[in-house]
């Protein structure tokens, strides 16, 4: 049971907060004026900083009121160390993506106030996944988060590719809402609550007798729902065409909040309601891990598109961070939390580097088209040499310690295939980040891409670049927030 209760709405403070500031920032942007594309410009840049305003004030809002796990709303809402540090993530990623997009936005004449709106509707939504606690709630707020992904998906509307992704996207993401919603329903029927306490304690009861099947089948189906949010094989199918298809900025977005928003309620849900039943869901857990370093691995092989070999990377990550649920340790959840933090930085940096990709104002996405970066943008090859190498886990940059932190609780709970399969895939990955080193050092210029000129993605690039080196000698402050928001997960 929870440390504390209190019925108020203090501990849903930042959420009530970006509430408010949604309606007030919706207020602003219809009633501006905006009859020429100079106002509509003008508009969305004053509602883009307020927005990041918004999520910095939401974010120090959260850091303040960290404390003690406190339930309110009926036993709704949790809030405890492990919310607060995912929440910091998350919104940290949002008001960077909100930041890296506007440029690319005036650019290509989507600068409508519409989208860093969008943006905190989806950042809303996936604080209320994180501190859900209860199946109503985690619905709600996974919900709020997919219908504003699906809109921005097909933000660019007089482009084929991104109507494209966000129909798809929408499709899919019905179908696994619709298996979230079976598999809480049976859950529900078989236990007589959707409160994770209460679902928790039925368990426990009902494994005296004899685990009931359909408690199993309900859990299938709860994480068949999740595994799509994360893009888990054999879940993953619309992840490849919607990041090629979105626009950049929204892509970028994609493969960083959402996903880790997605795996922060993937670990509640595991370890609250059904951490008794480790054994039951641990094998389903290891084979959409090992199914996803797999396909990852092998097929961005022959990927040539960025944001489509990025994708496949994402699904590998992912992959790797399941490795430590897997395990059902508190060694385990800290060493996904960790993953998460060098995952988050790893891909702003990349995806910077990609929006920095252009020839003639116009976006290129090719990998073939970094020929000569370590010639003619030797700053830009320097940043995604680091990311590139980071990403592959060698060693001593950030992503290999992330990997590190996520292999020893596998190894210590007798996961040993599943952490051999990891370093394996993790190898073969390696060959295709490492091209793109090759490419951009070794391979001749055919076409220069033209020199970056937008400060906010290279202060992403120089920030995010240092940040993978730093927390090499200095890991100790990520190290120990999230051994602490491990151990407030298990104490719930």
């Amino acid at each position: 049971m929870p440390m504390a209760q209190i019925p108020n709405w203090i501990p849903a403070t930042p959420e009530l907060f970006i509430t408010l500031m949604i309606m007030a920032l919706l207020m602003f942007g219809v009633f501006q004026k905006q009859s020429s594309a100079a106002d509509e410009i003008n508009t969305s840049r004053v509602v883009s900083y307020m927005s990041v305003a918004v999520l910095a004030l939401a974010l120090l809002i959260t850091v303040a009121f960290a404390g003690d796990r406190v339930v309110v709303f009926n036993n709704l809402f949790v809030t405890d160390s492990f919310a607060v540090f995912t929440k910091v993530l998350v919104l940290f990623a949002s008001a960077v993506t909100i930041l890296m997009a506007q440029g690319y936005l005036e650019r290509h004449k989507m600068a409508r106030f519409e989208y860093p709106i969008l943006i905190l509707f989806a950042t809303l939504g996936m604080m209320m996944m994180i501190s859900s606690n209860n199946l109503m709630s985690l619905y709600i707020g996974l919900e709020l988060q997919s219908l504003s992904l699906y809109v921005i998906a097909s933000f660019q509307s007089e482009d084929s590719r991104s109507a494209e992704a966000g129909l798809k996207y929408f499709v899919l993401g019905a179908l696994a809402s619709g298996m979230l919603l079976y598999g809480s329903s049976l859950v529900y029927g078989f236990t007589g609550s959707t409160d994770f306490f209460q679902i928790a304690a039925a368990i426990e009861l009902s494994s005296e007798h004899g685990l009931n099947i359909g408690i199993i089948f309900g859990i299938v189906f709860i994480l068949a729902g999740l595994a799509f949010k994360i893009s888990a094989v054999p879940f993953h199918m619309w992840t490849p065409d919607v990041y090629e298809g979105s626009p950049t900025p929204v892509t970028a977005f994609f493969a960083v909040a959402p996903k880790i928003a997605a795996l922060a309620l993937f670990m509640r849900v595991m370890v609250g309601p059904f951490g008794g039943l480790v054994a039951e869901w641990q094998q389903i857990v290891i084979f959409i891990s090992i199914a996803s370093m797999l396909l990852g691995a092998f097929a961005a092989l022959n990927q040539t598109n960025f944001k489509r070999l990025m994708a496949y990377s994402s699904i590998g990550h992912v992959g790797y961070a399941l490795i430590g649920i897997a395990a059902g340790s508190e060694a385990g959840i800290q060493g996904v939390l960790i993953y998460l933090v060098i995952y988050l930085v790893m891909n702003l940096g990349t995806f910077a580097c990609i929006l920095s990709m252009r020839r003639g104002n116009q976006m290129v996405e090719g990998i073939h088209d970094l020929a000569g970066l370590g010639k003619t943008h030797k700053p830009l090859a320097l940043a995604l040499t680091i990311f590139m190498f980071s990403m592959a886990g060698i060693p001593p940059l950030a992503g290999f310690i992330g990997k590190l932190y996520i292999f020893l609780p596998a190894i210590d709970s007798g996961l040993y295939t599943l952490a051999v399969i990891g370093v394996l895939a993790s190898v073969v990955s390696a060959v295709y980040y490492l091209r793109i080193v090759k490419i951009m050092y070794f391979d001749d210029v055919t076409e220069t891409l033209d020199q970056t000129s937008e400060k906010t993605i290279s202060w992403v690039l120089a920030l995010s670049s240092i940040f993978i080196v730093a927390l090499t000698f200095y890991p100790a402050p990520v190290m120990t927030n999230a051994a602490k928001a491990a151990s407030s997960l298990f104490a719930g």
